[in-house]
């Protein structure tokens, strides 16, 4: 194979190739490097690459697998990650100018169980500062770009992610979710993203954001490729005690549509009076009849207010924010970007009560939305953001600031952030393109530790519309791409 055709591959395909010595992994990881020095540039998906480490660890899989001993699904495959997983000895910045240079102590967990399937580390990936944003703009390392239209957001707050694995430098990334951040990026990128069931995936050794809420996820480019990383990275683990005593991971079947006959899919009843754009609706709908041609039985479902959970959800990051960055607050504020700084600033005129009531508050909430919800279905379909993808200029809060920019950015993560405060396994996917040309995606939920069923759903939905296999112009042999 043509080098340069290499990144062009899905995860899946990749993998197997190099499991079967079609193709070595210095290749693979070689090829990954080339397009990230030659593209990389226009999205900015990078903040640190290893290309030495990478290459010496690529050739460590090829003579094992030269000796017969792969070390697991992911033996010999480039991958990178967002800049808040610890690797022992290397900087982990957080996409901050607090973190540039704080030495990791330690290894992620889930680094740690990449490393032990045999997957490379290129280096880390962008993202908005500390985790706070679902756009992508980054004052310290430079705004991410869509890899669709790079005018365009690339999502927050796992930017980098998405914009890597979309322009094919990548052919996988793990991000983390608190309110859409792995959801909102997939979607905008034409990706297959998944936020697990609150605790699914250790969190030990990543940088927190709000301990209540964080997940981990991967992004990928379909349901196949997310169900092979996230069946490497998911289990409990006895240093993050949110994971323990939790079902055993199922891995999903695919290959039949017959999981989706009979599936009783909830469509959101009212889209366009709650806010969703007309453009937005009718792919919702569209959407819907393409399940139902595929034996889905649809079911109206009125939402309950979202107000509440969105509150709620509001009070416990803002509060939880401001508990780990108190002591920067006080030492150094200048170090932040502005927006950023405010919003966690925010957290700390919240009262102690308020959040004890938000904690409290929390499981009523996702108790009383999984009964009314998934009473009457199975699967509930929602968009993932209620707009076409707007530009970065259009969301720029720290340069341009403005009410009407701040609505904008509001209202992105309108039907994401309740779903994180309930904790379901949500899995977004791409499912159309707007007049503009940018990807629309929309999110697949179902009750907790369902995810094997999401990643059978939206795989039957894949092979029946290939939504997932249109790239953007970037992801293109480099000497046509470049």
């Amino acid at each position: 194979m043509n080098p340069e055709n290499i990144p062009l591959l899905s995860l899946s395909e990749v993998a197997a190739a190099i499991s079967s010595g079609a193709i070595a992994s210095v290749a693979a990881t070689q090829a990954c490097l080339d397009r990230i020095a030659a593209l990389d540039g226009r999205v900015n998906s990078f903040i640190r690459v290893d290309a030495e480490q990478a290459l010496a660890t690529a050739a460590e899989c090829d003579r094992d697998a030269a000796e017969g001993k792969l070390r697991g699904p992911l033996h010999g495959v480039p991958l990178a990650h967002k800049d808040m997983f610890d690797r022992l000895g290397k900087v982990s910045t957080g996409g901050s100018r607090i973190l540039a240079d704080r030495v990791a102590d330690r290894t992620a967990t889930i680094l740690q169980r990449l490393d032990r399937s045999g997957a490379i580390d290129l280096g880390t990936l962008n993202l908005s500062e500390f985790a706070a944003g679902p756009t992508g703009h980054n004052v310290h390392y430079g705004d991410c770009h869509n890899a669709f239209d790079h005018a365009f957001i690339a999502g927050g707050s796992s930017s980098g992610p998405a914009a890597a694995v979309a322009s094919r430098l990548v052919f996988a990334a793990l991000g983390s979710d608190t309110g859409a951040s792995v959801r909102v990026p997939a979607a905008v990128n034409g990706l297959t993203g998944m936020k697990p069931t609150y605790g699914r995936v250790s969190r030990h050794g990543a940088m927190p954001r709000s301990w209540s809420l964080d997940h981990v996820g991967p992004l990928a480019r379909s349901a196949r490729d997310l169900a092979l990383i996230y069946g490497v990275i998911a289990g409990s683990d006895p240093d993050d005690p949110t994971t323990l005593n939790q079902p055993d991971v199922e891995s999903p079947k695919f290959g039949s549509n017959a999981v989706i006959r009979g599936l009783r899919i909830g469509m959101l009843k009212g889209a366009v009076e709650l806010g969703v754009h007309p453009e937005i609706a009718q792919t919702l709908e569209t959407t819907g009849a393409t399940l139902k041609q595929m034996g889905a039985t649809l079911v109206q479902i009125t939402l309950p207010d979202l107000q509440p959970l969105y509150a709620t959800a509001e009070i416990i990051v803002k509060s939880e924010a401001a508990a780990i960055h108190r002591n920067w607050l006080q030492t150094r504020p200048q170090d932040y970007g502005a927006h950023v700084r405010a919003r966690i600033e925010a957290g700390l005129a919240i009262t102690a009560t308020q959040y004890i009531d938000a904690l409290r508050l929390r499981p009523i909430l996702a108790r009383d939305f999984i009964a009314s919800v998934f009473g009457s279905c199975d699967v509930m379909l929602l968009p993932t953001i209620p707009m076409p993808v707007p530009t970065i200029a259009e969301t720029d809060v720290e340069r341009r600031g403005g009410e009407e920019i701040l609505a904008v950015v509001g209202q992105i993560t309108r039907f994401t952030r309740p779903l994180s405060l309930i904790g379901l396994p949500v899995v977004t996917a791409p499912c159309g393109f707007s007049q503009n040309g940018l990807p629309i995606g929309f999110q697949f939920a179902g009750r907790p530790f369902q995810e094997a069923r999401l990643m059978e759903v939206v795989d039957a939905f894949q092979q029946a519309t290939r939504f997932h296999l249109t790239p953007p112009s970037i992801a293109a042999p480099l000497s046509s791409a470049s």
